[in-house]
């Protein structure tokens, strides 16, 4: 197999034509300003996916409002942002003219962060605590995403990424356990108003056939009476409603879609790659396969949790190492019509010029993640988040965390 001609390959998506196969996962990092403005630190980790020549770049759940965010230093996308958001992307076409990016647009809802911000919740869940959303907020919420799209087409990004995954407002309010009796609950003509108005009237406000516009989305969430569950409180896996949602986006003008699976409270295990069950990276192989088998053929499905197959060197039992590879394994889904490219998520973060070394043929000197998640820990700390295993500053930082809970730890003996 020569994965090199297949993983290096152009795709086309929509009408725009992505160079490589290779799609960098939207990684939250907590290193904005007080503003949700990029950072010195957010430059360098997006000026290195670009050197890295990643064909496909998702910007990080770029927030739409300041009310209501996970990560108390969030990239924000709203009228403030526009002149910082410009800088940024003159300089990343500066450093690589060919790389695409999309802004993956996100509301946290009830993961929001009361500390610094207002939960909200559609339906109140076991473990968390919120305000009930109105359907007056949720239509002003659509508004913000409207208007965060044109900043986006504004500031020269080439499309956007509706964040449906994971456990995040979109998420919440397509899941079947929101059977709440209002404007976006109960059936699912309802809750999927939310995403389909959604689309229709971003595609208005841009007005531009070569602006992309695309999804990451839970097929599974993996709790009882989440999405791809068959029933409000049900454990039973039934993913009727999330192909159905692929399809309606896609009627809708949506040229590409990001497969996931998982929620940030409950089944992580699902969404990351972790280090201990790198089998489970095979599922997201099984639902990126339904999804291409229910879009048309140029509608682009995007793969993901391949960080786990490493090099040749990994935990999978059962099969050789040189079929287990990241690029062999990838290569083989993309010839065997499973996806049409590969997500990396934390790999690029261990080595953001993965795709770059295998062009130039230095597979040896690419750097592979181990799923170590000291990174996961950073996020969940609220501080910048970055590869602590090969990057120093965050080898450092992480340092100083596992110090300061260290200290009090003590204090509380």
């Amino acid at each position: 197999m020569d994965y090199k001609k297949t993983l290096l390959a152009p795709v086309k998506i929509g009408n725009r034509v992505c160079q490589n196969r290779f799609f960098a996962q939207p990684m939250e990092c907590v290193d904005s300003d007080d503003e949700g403005n990029p950072t010195d630190l957010t430059y360098a980790r997006y000026e290195n996916l670009y050197k890295g020549e990643f064909g496909l770049v998702d910007l990080e759940a770029i927030t739409v409002t300041n009310e209501s965010r996970a990560r108390k230093t969030q990239l924000e996308i709203m009228p403030r942002n526009e002149k910082a958001l410009t800088k940024f992307m003159k300089r990343l076409k500066e450093v690589n003219p060919k790389v695409l990016i999309v802004f993956q647009l996100t509301h946290s809802g009830e993961i929001s962060e009361p500390e610094f911000s207002r939960r909200v919740t559609v339906k109140p869940l076991y473990g968390f605590e919120g305000d009930l959303l109105t359907e007056e907020e949720v239509d002003k919420i659509i508004e913000q995403f409207v208007l965060s799209s044109k900043i986006a087409q504004n500031v020269g990004a080439d499309g956007i990424d509706l964040k449906f995954c994971h456990g995040y407002l979109g998420s919440q309010i397509l899941r079947p356990y929101n059977d709440r009796k209002w404007k976006y609950g109960g059936a699912w003509e309802n809750r999927s108003r939310f995403a389909y108005d959604l689309i229709e009237r971003i595609q208005r406000a841009v007005n531009d056939k070569n602006f992309l516009l695309g999804s990451k989305l839970s097929i599974w969430e993996g709790f009882p009476g989440g999405c791809g569950s068959a029933g409000p409180d049900s454990p039973l896996m039934d993913i009727t409603e999330s192909i159905d949602l692929v399809r309606g986006l896609e009627e809708r003008g949506a040229a590409y879609f990001v497969e996931s699976l998982g929620n940030v409270h409950c089944s992580m295990a699902y969404m990351e790659a972790i280090q201990d069950e790198p089998y489970l990276s095979y599922l997201h192989f099984y639902f990126s396969n339904i999804i291409k088998q229910n879009v048309k053929p140029e509608t682009v499905v995007i793969g993901s949790h391949f960080s786990s197959f490493r090099g040749k060197k990994n935990k999978l039992l059962s099969i050789e190492p040189e079929k287990s590879s990241m690029f062999a394994m990838g290569a083989r889904c993309i010839e065997d019509g499973m996806m049409d490219m590969i997500g990396l998520g934390r790999q690029s973060f261990a080595d953001p010029l993965t795709p770059l070394k295998l062009r130039e043929g230095r597979e040896d000197e690419i750097k592979y993640c181990t799923q170590c998640m000291n990174c996961e820990e950073l996020m969940i700390r609220q501080k910048p988040v970055g590869c602590v295993l090969y990057n120093k500053p965050y080898t450092e930082l992480f340092r100083e965390v596992r110090k300061t809970l260290g200290k009090l730890a003590e204090l509380h003996t």
